[in-house]
């Protein structure tokens, strides 16, 4: 299996975490949702933190991943949505073994 998995923790700033989607919304949404780079994208918001988002995702390649942050609106995306964020959002990267569904 070559497919490669990223887990992201994003921690709104209080009360700010609808408005954070707004932005995955307006930027990302739609590129995900067109993209066979990304065959498997989760983006939840956590039952435990009313301010945390987390996000999984299964890329195609390790390219396919690297291929997001080269889009014309990322440093948009990544200014409007910086002004919403408290603190370092925790990125984990993993391969992995097995996966049950489509994306296997």
């Amino acid at each position: 299996m070559s497919k490669n998995a990223l887990f992201i923790k994003h921690t709104a700033k209080p009360g700010k975490r609808d408005e954070l989607r707004q932005v995955w919304e307006k930027y990302v949404r739609g590129y995900v949702a067109g993209s066979d780079g990304q065959p498997a994208y989760f983006y939840c918001y956590d039952d435990n933190d009313a301010d945390a988002i987390l996000v999984f995702q299964i890329h195609a390649d390790a390219d396919s991943a690297g291929e997001f942050m080269k889009q014309p609106w990322y440093a948009d995306y990544e200014r409007e949505s910086a002004a919403l964020i408290a603190g370092t959002s925790e990125f984990r990267a993993a391969t992995p073994q097995w996966v049950k569904g489509t994306t296997a």
